[in-house]
């Protein structure tokens, strides 16, 4: 099978247009921006906002088209690769043919589209990791981890300025909701308890683990039920929810065949300053040093590999308690993305120690790769 250039599906003045635009310069919001922004969704802030995403989301969207084009290895030539190049394209497109935004009228169509897109890139991830599977199939015995550096530093920046077009995107998209839940600006929740969100996402992880082998080690949280402060929910669900399931599953699979009863995992939340930070601590018998620099790779995962060319991508709701090693690395990057960072400090023979800061001041532009 021929592998179809963008140029032949895609017209020459689009593609052309897509290089201009990536060289634009992008613009960075923070968390307290869009919290402040947000908190008067009136007809005219609606309008700035969505005049705003017209011109911000192409030069985003371009920039990773372009980067798409011209990956290593022939990555840029996996099917997978080219099915996400080419709903990047779309979007663009998509974008790129729609009016200037004018009036209530316009600014409505304009949020319906963008919703649109949102929903074509959901299964971006699980897509790239494919490709990068198809990658790691033909080149199996030659593969050195320091020359795929290369591909993980896109796969970085590609993620991340993933999360930021979803973050930008689905809070334009909220704000018009009619009923917005109390103390919630979009995604933002103004008075978010961390000690809330640990406990729900350390549910769900259980219910996976229980769902898998049968049984679940506890957890244990500790900190201060009553302090919230502003982020977003999802966000630290999604990032809790990847840390917990790893502790379950390598305690789990530790004492399974012990006469033991499995430990508890421990999470602390602190309130700092600057930071809030989140420490989740298991006895599930740590990690190698050689392998800590490879937990944040996307080319590793110490589980069984779960995506294959059969694996059903329609959903994007299907979790598993192991897949394709996109769980740190991903969660690290929605930490950085406001501000924050996870560390991962590991005693082998004993267990593991993750420690998720979140920045309190909600003064950091978003990173923009």
């Amino acid at each position: 099978m021929a592998v179809k250039k963008a140029c032949e599906s895609f017209s020459k003045g689009l593609i052309e247009e897509v290089q201009r635009w990536g060289c634009l310069k992008q613009t960075g919001v923070s968390l307290r921006y869009m919290m402040e922004f947000g908190s008067e969704p009136s007809l005219r802030n609606l309008l700035i906002s969505a005049q705003f995403l017209h011109k911000e989301l192409p030069i985003r969207i371009a920039r990773r088209a372009i980067e798409l084009e011209s990956l290593p290895y022939g990555l840029s030539d996996k099917p997978a690769v080219l099915k996400v190049r080419d709903w990047y394209l779309d979007s663009f497109r998509d974008l790129r043919s729609f009016p200037d935004i004018k009036d209530e009228s316009d600014e409505k169509h304009f949020t319906q589209m963008i919703k649109a897109i949102k929903v074509r890139h959901n299964n971006v991830v699980p897509t790239m990791a494919l490709g990068v599977q198809q990658l790691k199939k033909g080149i199996k015995s030659k593969i050195v981890y320091q020359d795929l550096d290369e591909i993980h530093q896109f796969l970085d920046r590609f993620y991340m300025s993933r999360i930021g077009i979803r973050m930008l995107i689905g809070q334009h998209v909220e704000l018009h909701n009619p009923n917005p839940p109390p103390h919630c600006v979009g995604y933002i929740h103004t008075k978010m308890s961390p000690l809330e969100v640990a406990r729900n996402a350390s549910e769900d992880a259980r219910s996976i683990c229980f769902h898998e082998y049968g049984s679940a080690p506890n957890v244990n949280i500790y900190g201060d039920p009553d302090f919230t402060f502003p982020y977003v929910p999802t966000h630290l669900h999604l990032m809790v929810f990847e840390l917990v399931k790893n502790s379950l599953r390598a305690v789990q699979e530790r004492f399974m065949d012990s006469d033991k009863v499995a430990p508890p995992i421990r999470i602390i939340v602190a309130d700092g300053i600057e930071d809030v930070t989140i420490k989740v601590s298991d006895e599930g018998g740590g990690i190698p040093r050689s392998g800590l620099p490879k937990i944040f790779t996307y080319l590793y995962s110490t589980a069984a590999n779960h995506v294959d060319e059969q694996t059903d991508l329609g959903t994007g709701d299907s979790v598993i308690m192991a897949g394709y090693g996109y769980g740190l690395p991903i969660s690290r990057l929605y930490a950085r993305y406001f501000g924050g960072d996870l560390q991962i400090i590991s005693m082998e023979g004993y267990g593991t120690d993750a420690y998720l800061h979140l920045s309190r001041l909600g003064d950091s532009q978003e990173p923009l790769p």
